[in-house]
């Protein structure tokens, strides 16, 4: 498992009972984890200090329940020198996933390495975090995603990290629709990214299921790698969805197109002051060899 041990404005400050405790700079959230299944709190007094905890409903979905009336609609979180801002969505998420400051820090390395211009698609791309970390690194990039939403927060976080005056395009579009557009204009990319929902809709209500439609639409973007790609990254969170089937996935397609090296991993985040470690999903690459000093991260 690959550990994020650096996020300095972000800790889980204890684990028990389906749920986690975290501090959000300074803000004390409960979130429900399903990986969580043991019960004994280590640090049961910090759970009578949360800021707001989030209530599943028996119905799907669920809501928060806001502890302190101070608590802000949104506030900001750095990691380094990226600024995101949190905010209390309806499902449980907060805008982030302090976890992938992993990747983050892997395709900026990349991107640095490389001594030439670097372009990065990414799809999926929900708040921006990857799309700021490559701005960041001199890349310029093209972030899609369905949801209009989840853009204007992105661009938010564009803003806040100062890179608004980099290359970067927002698209709202189907992410299948867009990467059928991009084949057709002969558009390519060094680096792909993508962090696929289990299920979803597009801009047009488009129905989007991971088990159905992954394996073409990794096939579908071998059209999109340049003649030296570097990275193509996949994310998922999605509950029994091996890491060895994402493998075979980029086997099957970008290793046939171009030769690299293969890996996955899960990704997790430590508890502070404790020998515990929280799993938060699973990742498969396929990369360039030779693109970062002894290829590790």
């Amino acid at each position: 498992m690959k550990i994020v041990n650096d996020f300095k404005e972000y800790q889980i400050l204890d684990m028990a009972d389906g749920f986690k405790l975290e501090s959000w700079n300074g803000k004390c959230l409960q979130r429900p984890d399903p990986q969580i299944i043991w019960k004994c709190k280590e640090n049961p007094n910090l759970w009578e200090k949360v800021d707001a905890i989030y209530h599943r409903s028996n119905k799907g979905g669920g809501s928060w329940e806001i502890k302190n009336p101070r608590l802000p609609e949104s506030w900001q979180v750095n990691y380094k020198d990226l600024t995101f801002n949190i905010k209390l969505m309806g499902f449980k998420h907060t805008g982030l996933f302090p976890e992938q400051a992993y990747n983050w820090n892997l395709i900026r390395d990349i991107i640095k390495n490389t001594n030439r211009e670097v372009k990065v698609l990414n799809l999926f791309a929900y708040t921006g975090a990857a799309s700021i970390a490559a701005l960041s690194a001199g890349a310029s990039v093209v972030h899609v995603d369905s949801s209009r939403g989840m853009v204007d927060w992105a661009k938010e976080n564009v803003r806040s990290s100062h890179l608004e005056d980099r290359p970067i395009r927002f698209i709202v579009d189907d992410v299948v629709k867009f990467v059928q557009r991009e084949i057709r204009r002969g558009n390519m990319y060094d680096i792909i990214l993508m962090d696929p929902p289990s299920f979803g809709r597009g801009a047009n209500k488009e129905i989007w299921d991971i088990e159905n439609d992954l394996y073409s639409l990794v096939e579908a973007c071998t059209e999109l790698l340049s003649d030296d790609p570097l990275l193509f990254l996949i994310n998922s969170y999605t509950t029994g969805l091996s890491m060895t089937v994402l493998e075979n996935i980029l086997n099957l397609t970008i290793n046939k197109k171009k030769k690299g090296m293969i890996s996955s991993d899960e990704i997790g985040l430590p508890m502070k002051d404790s020998e515990l470690f929280l799993p938060c999903g699973i990742y498969a690459r396929w990369e360039k060899i030779n693109t970062r000093k002894e290829n590790k991260i």
